[in-house]
């Protein structure tokens, strides 16, 4: 489903792009992030990192209310595994 006149793989694309060019050093420097939750806005490039998925996108969306957020985990290569729901419950 397209938002604000992007195609899912256009948010996958950006998403990787600015990981790549603009985040990717800083956030995976020293290991310490390795395994948060990025969420980053496809069209700033703000970004936030969190422990838990919704936490890191809610903090994104407190900053930036109309971000678009692209979900990843920092070294890895997909946010989720097959039947990895606890990552999605909210943080107690």
């Amino acid at each position: 489903m397209p938002h604000k006149g992007l195609t899912t793989e256009e948010i996958a694309r950006r998403g990787e792009e600015f990981y790549e060019r603009e985040v990717r050093e800083k956030v995976e420097a020293d290991g310490a992030n390795h395994g948060s939750f990025l969420a980053l806005d496809v069209l700033s490039g703000d970004y936030e990192l969190a422990d838990r998925a919704l936490v890191a996108t809610s903090r994104l969306r407190q900053r930036c209310p109309d971000a678009l957020p692209y979900l990843m985990r920092v070294g890895r290569s997909a946010a989720f595994r097959l039947g990895d729901l606890g990552a999605c419950r909210p943080a107690s």
